[in-house]
């Protein structure tokens, strides 16, 4: 009954929840996506304009956090889960959450990351093409010199910027960490995200 609630990339996030989790143990989760439901936030937002009723269950699942609920409560696992949304730094930020989580104790957070392409009229918003995709990983802290580090930085107004890469800013982090780069630099705004492979 829930896998007919959720649309398309409700679907493909959960899906990704679900192989990321397997078997393992239970962990808090983060659930982080630049846009989440907007498709159905639009068809909400033509309801209202039309002067018809609202659906609960389509605003119920509208919702940001509306992913990483439906994952807890058809696994019957309360353990905590958050849901990130930080622009071009919706990856980044997810990071920071679960090393905050990994500093608290936790000794293992799942990160969920999704996105698709954005619904008319907000699809000229985008810097890039867009596709649906969901990925997921386990975090955990490493042991020194080795695994990933992320840091922040500030740019320099008269730094040089580098261009927007070929890839959607999560999907180009995923590459790093499944590549065998030893760096990754994203710039945002103001900011330099510097993802580097420890050895």
């Amino acid at each position: 009954m829930m896998r007919r609630r959720v649309d398309r990339l409700g679907r493909i996030a959960l899906q990704a929840a679900y192989t990321c989790q397997r078997d393992a143990p239970p962990c808090p989760g983060v659930f982080a996506s630049r846009y989440g439901e907007m498709g159905r936030s639009v068809e909400l937002l033509e309801t209202l304009a039309r002067a018809e009723p609202l659906s609960p269950t389509s605003f119920s699942l509208s919702v940001h956090n509306a992913m990483g609920a439906l994952f807890s409560i058809a696994r019957g696992d309360t353990t905590a889960y958050s849901a990130v949304a930080a622009g071009a730094e919706t990856v980044e930020a997810a990071f920071v959450e679960a090393c905050g989580l990994l500093a608290d104790g936790a000794p293992e957070v799942q990160l969920v990351v999704y996105d698709e392409p954005l619904p008319r009229p907000f699809d000229s918003f985008t810097e890039r093409r867009m596709v649906p995709h969901a990925w997921a990983c386990r975090v955990r802290a490493a042991q020194a010199g080795s695994g990933v580090t992320l840091t922040c930085h500030g740019v320099d107004g008269d730094a040089p910027r580098a261009e927007p890469g070929d890839l959607e800013d999560d999907l180009a982090v995923l590459r790093f960490l499944v590549g065998g780069a030893a760096a990754y630099d994203h710039a945002v705004g103001s900011r330099l995200w510097r993802w580097r492979r420890d050895v």
